[in-house]
C-alpha cells in the first residue's frame, strides 16, 4: 500500500486537534504522548518530528489561543471609528474569537488537572494582550476619559489580578461572592485608570 504523505502544516494541525481533544477530555498532566500518537494514527517518530514533547505542544496551543485573541484585538484597537470605551467594551465583553472546540478547552482550563496549561494561558495573555490594551488607554488619555501615567503596568496588574480571582477557578465563588467580585473590579479599574464612576458597569 502507497504511504500517505501529508503536508506538513496539515499533519502538524492535526497533531494539535488531537491533544487538545484528549487535554479537554481528560486533562494536560493525565494525557500522554502514547495518547497523542493513538488518537491521531502516526509513528511515534513522525510525532517527535513535529513536537519535542507535550509540552511543546501546551506551548504550541497556548500560543494559537492567544495568537487569535491578539489579532481579534488588534482590530478593535486599530479602528478609527471607535472611540477608546467602546473599544475597551468590545475587548471586554468579546468572546466571540473562541471558536465552539476552542471554548470547551477553555472551560476545562478550570479543571485541577489543566492547571499548567491555564496559567501558561494566562502568562501569556499578560504579555501580549496588555500591550494592546495600554494603546487604547492612550488613546483614553487623548479623549479625556482616562487618567492613568503607566497604562501598560497597570493593565497588567488589573489582567493579573482578574485572571487570578476570576478565571483561575481556584476559590470556587458562589454566584454572590461572584458578583461582588465583579463590582469590586469594576470599582478598581475605573479608580485606576481615572475613568468616570460606572463607565465600565458593561463588566
Amino acid at each position: 500500500m502507497k504511504r500517505i504523505v501529508k503536508d506538513p502544516e496539515v499533519r502538524r494541525k492535526e497533531i494539535l486537534e488531537a491533544a487538545g481533544e484528549l487535554f479537554n477530555n481528560q486533562g494536560y498532566v493525565n494525557t500522554t504522548v502514547e495518547a497523542i500518537i493513538q488518537q491521531v494514527g502516526i509513528a511515534k517518530g513522525t510525532f517527535y518530528y513535529y513536537f519535542k514533547s507535550k509540552e511543546d505542544i501546551l506551548d504550541a496551543l497556548v500560543h494559537e489561543m492567544v495568537s487569535q485573541l491578539s489579532e481579534n484585538y488588534k482590530k478593535i484597537a486599530a479602528d478609527h471609528e471607535m472611540n477608546a470605551m467602546d473599544k475597551m467594551r468590545q475587548m471586554l465583553r468579546g468572546q466571540s474569537y473562541v471558536q465552539e472546540k476552542e471554548s470547551e478547552l477553555m472551560e476545562s482550563l478550570h479543571l485541577p488537572e489543566n492547571r499548567e496549561l491555564h496559567e501558561r494561558i494566562n502568562v501569556e495573555i499578560i504579555l501580549k494582550i496588555s500591550p494592546i490594551f495600554a494603546g487604547v488607554i492612550e488613546q483614553g488619555k487623548k479623549e479625556s476619559v482616562f487618567n492613568v501615567e503607566n497604562p501598560l503596568q497597570t493593565i497588567q496588574f488589573l489582567l493579573a489580578g482578574s485572571q487570578f480571582l476570576l478565571e483561575s477557578g481556584l476559590f470556587n465563588w458562589n454566584e454572590e461572592e461572584q458578583m461582588k467580585q465583579v463590582l469590586s473590579m469594576q470599582v478598581i479599574i475605573e479608580r485606576s485608570l481615572g475613568a468616570a464612576p460606572g463607565s465600565f458597569s458593561f463588566i
